[in-house]
């Protein structure tokens, strides 16, 4: 039981981690040429995404995964 209790407090734990994670990375974006990726390593004429942008975008997918596999885990301990 003790363990039961130990695993709800390390889900509850991480799932707050990663909501300010996932909003931090969200908030990183860039809306047109503004953000990380409008920084200035390509110029936009060059067309295409920058690297910069396509890694936040992969890190905020990965990052998303996870917190919805933990809202699975957290919904399966908790019922």
């Amino acid at each position: 039981m003790l363990l039961y209790g130990a695993m709800i407090s390390l889900l509850a734990v991480l799932q707050v981690l990663l909501v300010f994670l996932l909003i931090g990375l969200v908030l990183m974006h860039s809306g047109r040429d503004a953000g990380m990726g409008g920084m200035g390593f390509t110029p936009a004429s060059q067309g295409g995404t920058h690297i910069v942008e396509r890694n936040l975008t992969r890190y905020t997918v990965v990052v998303a995964v996870l917190f919805f596999a933990n809202c699975v885990a957290l919904f399966h301990y908790l019922k």
